[in-house]
């Protein structure tokens, strides 16, 4: 027991390390290139705090367990809207680049609905589908570079001046060993979090549905908190919008390409599939909640912060219900 306690606190750590270095880099980067950071966010941060859970649905792809797959992009997007983008807005609510995040909404919503229909109407994500995602995540990539050299970031010039100083190669090598860190963190908090679970007895059910999809969330999480103890609350909700529809087109394209599935049914509700009666229409709920003022307003609010709290809340509980 000793072990993995101590195993759980050095992923704790590294997770509060590589946040930070991650963090660095990627506003150094948005700085240096006069950059939205909301858009670096979107993309560049997106891509490394997104490992855990293409490395954990890939796995589970290969290994036959579709289902994890599965149930890990539409948790993790459930859980970086409702709880880690809520708990950024509840805590420091404020102005949002509305041009900047018009393509990453368009883009989430398209793949969401690409994926509703594929598992409404069809109930089995087929090779086909899994390309069709992966197409999407590079066009979004292509769009998104392309947008950010139509968009220059309004920054001080002292600040750039000062972030100029720090090296083109220390700024990737700091988004590289961050992303790696957190990874790492992600792993043994997740692994040693359910040995340690199992020996008080926690059921095996609570164990996935917990230490699964909030682990691999991890490094949003912790992405989120350095970002607004920083002060880049935009590159906080940029990441996790970015991340939100790297789960969908990367982490589901590739695990349907590795290995295609059936959409899973673990619980029923109202007699019908709880992952079609629940989880997808929470997904949207919790995106459109979060983006739609944003897009309207052109800011966010601190009650968009403590609903998405409450839906998580009661989404967790009736999780535990079922």
């Amino acid at each position: 027991m000793l072990v993995p306690v101590l195993l759980f606190i050095v992923g704790l750590v590294c997770l509060v390390k590589g946040g930070d270095w991650f963090v660095d880099g990627a506003t150094a980067i948005a700085r240096k290139f006069h950059l939205p950071e909301l858009l670096i966010g979107a993309t560049v941060v997106s891509i490394g705090t997104t490992l855990p859970e293409v490395m954990v649905s890939a796995t589970s792809a290969v290994s036959g367990h579709g289902e994890i797959a599965y149930g890990n992009a539409i948790g993790s997007i459930i859980c970086n809207t409702a709880l880690i983008a809520a708990i950024t807005v509840a805590v420091r609510p404020g102005a949002v680049n509305k041009k900047a995040l018009r393509i990453p909404v368009a883009f989430f919503f398209t793949a969401a609905v690409i994926y509703a229909v594929v598992a409404y109407g069809f109930g089995y994500f087929s090779r086909p589908v899994g390309f069709i995602m992966l197409a999407i995540f590079v066009i979004y990539m292509i769009v998104t570079v392309r947008q950010m050299k139509k968009s220059p970031d309004e920054v001080e010039v002292e600040e750039v001046e000062e972030q100029e100083e720090m090296s083109v190669g220390k700024m990737i090598l700091l988004l590289v060993a961050g992303a790696a860190i957190i990874a790492v963190g992600a792993n043994l908090l997740v692994d040693n979090g359910t040995l340690i679970a199992q020996a008080l007895g926690v059921p095996e059910s609570v164990i996935a549905l917990t230490f699964v999809a909030l682990g691999t969330s991890l490094p949003e999480l912790v992405t989120a908190i350095t970002s607004l103890i920083k002060g880049h609350g935009s590159l906080s909700l940029g990441n996790v919008i970015g991340a939100n529809i790297f789960n969908l087109v990367l982490v589901s394209g590739v695990s349907v390409t590795l290995s295609p599935f059936a959409v899973p049914q673990s619980a029923t509700l109202f007699g019908q599939n709880a992952s079609l009666v629940l989880e997808i229409p929470v997904m949207f709920f919790v995106m459109l909640f979060l983006t739609i003022p944003a897009l309207i307003r052109g800011k966010l609010s601190r009650a968009q912060g403590i609903v998405l709290l409450g839906v998580y809340a009661a989404f967790v509980v009736i999780q535990f219900m079922l």
